[in-house]
């Protein structure tokens, strides 16, 4: 059998970015990146797309309980914010020989 080894995806924001949401339930919103996931090329936004989650009784929370917890969204689904305007990013390279992002619209390193 052979053995499928994914290579973790490069995306286009990273964490810390402000990104707003462009599809989905939570279209239109505006959050910062806590976590990017790579293999699954998701992301997940402070705040948006929450999901209940139901929580057994353990020693450390005798009583159980619900939470609220963010939901990873497809990176697809949102674009980086700069400024107060929504750009799409490329990546170039630089003096020294490194990828940078810029900002396609303003075409300023990000």
């Amino acid at each position: 059998m052979k053995q499928v080894i994914e290579k973790p995806y490069k995306l286009h924001v990273k964490t810390g970015d402000t990104v707003k949401v462009i599809a989905g339930n939570e279209k239109g919103n505006t959050g910062r990146i806590i976590s990017v996931l790579t293999k699954t090329n998701k992301v997940v936004v402070e705040g948006l797309n929450m999901v209940t989650k139901h929580n057994k009784p353990t020693a450390k929370t005798p009583n159980g309980g619900i939470t609220q917890k963010e939901a990873p969204i497809h990176a697809s689904n949102v674009m980086l914010v700069e400024g107060d305007q929504v750009v799409r990013t490329g990546k170039k390279l630089n003096a020294e020989g490194k990828l940078q992002r810029y900002s396609k619209k303003t075409g300023e390193n990000i």
